[in-house]
């Protein structure tokens, strides 16, 4: 969060190497981010894999375009969604939003999955 502003999330469409889903929420100065191989979950109740990748500046919440052959990430991204979310809880293990986006809106959780590996969490779409 920035200067008590409502922090912001974005949902990048990477069409990388692999295609994925790049979600990160402006969390202490940087956009924490995970890659979503499936995207964010649509409904209630389903989850999907999310992997914890490295903090990104805040000036790419907004980037669309094409980052060059030969540079980590090297594909196009385009935003999928963007808005501002509430954070409800933020720990080590366990991190709650609700989204406020044009196509995401809701209530999110990750959480982290230690058995599965270091970097690897869940993404949870919940009722309320």
């Amino acid at each position: 969060m920035t200067g008590g502003t409502t922090p912001r999330f974005v949902l990048h469409e990477h069409f990388a190497r692999h295609h994925h889903f790049d979600f990160r929420l402006e969390h202490d100065g940087v956009l924490a981010s995970w890659a979503v191989p499936k995207g964010l979950p649509e409904k209630a109740g389903e989850r999907r894999l999310a992997i914890a990748v490295e903090d990104h500046p805040l000036d790419y919440i907004g980037f669309e375009g094409t980052i060059p052959e030969g540079d980590y990430g090297a594909g196009e991204v385009k935003i999928a969604d963007t808005g501002t979310y509430e954070p409800l809880e933020w720990g080590p293990g366990r991190i709650e939003v609700h989204l406020s986006g044009s196509r995401y809106t809701g209530k999110y959780v990750l959480i982290r999955f230690k058995k599965a590996g270091e970097r690897e969490w869940l993404v949870l779409r919940t009722k309320v």
